[in-house]
């Protein structure tokens, strides 16, 4: 499998024009798509390996950029996302459609990202003990409280930050977000009303700084 991974072997501007088309947020591209890669995965399991390649190519940078916003160290984000890869190449047997394989796939570099980070010592803001209350939700309508909004992200837990990043930079819906993070959707919804709250404390003190 190694041979084909190759996240750390190309640099990001190689990689950028196999991102996946913008046109797949459209649903009769994404149900294409999926088909596609469903027929593909097909030969793989038929012995045809080599077609993994397609794959590979086609969401490495993405999955690259999704296990960087977990694991902060740049050489860890590519072995991660390398790891991502050929655990759900052996695991694809397994792989029953009930998501993308790309979601599929980021719930791998999750859990794969998070394994990583247990064996660090890391140490971030906690938010389990804030009050969910009806208070001033934080707004991002100034561009400064945009960038310290930002600032404050990176005090976050990983998890956090990326259940952030899933909800309101790639307008990603909470049951696939739950399904990624291996969570309940509620509970995520609870979360990210924790988080705002967190995040507007935060700002408000930078702000008085």
């Amino acid at each position: 499998m190694s041979e084909i991974i190759g996240i750390d072997g190309r640099t990001q501007g190689e990689r950028t024009e196999q991102r996946e088309p913008s046109c797949l947020h459209d649903g009769s591209s994404r149900d294409v798509q999926t088909q596609s890669e469903r027929q593909r995965i097909g030969r793989i399991l038929d012995g045809k390996r080599e077609e993994y390649a397609w794959f590979v190519n086609t969401y490495s940078q993405q999955v690259l950029d999704f296990t960087s916003r977990i694991v902060s160290d740049s050489e860890d984000a590519k072995e991660v996302a390398q790891d991502a890869f050929v655990k759900a190449f052996r695991s694809l047997s397994s792989f029953g459609f009930q998501s993308s394989f790309y979601t599929w796939l980021c719930r791998i570099a999750y859990h794969e990202s998070l394994n990583r980070l247990s064996r660090q010592q890391i140490h971030y803001v906690d938010i389990s003990d804030i009050p969910i209350t009806d208070e001033e939700e934080l707004s991002t309508g100034r561009e400064e409280r945009i960038a310290l909004m930002e600032e404050a992200m990176d005090d976050l837990q990983p998890n956090e930050r990326l259940l952030l990043h899933l909800y309101y930079y790639e307008d990603r819906p909470l049951r696939e977000i739950a399904y990624i993070m291996d969570a309940e959707a509620n509970t995520l919804s609870a979360r990210l009303h924790r988080i705002r709250k967190k995040l507007l404390q935060m700002i408000k003190q930078k702000e008085n700084e």
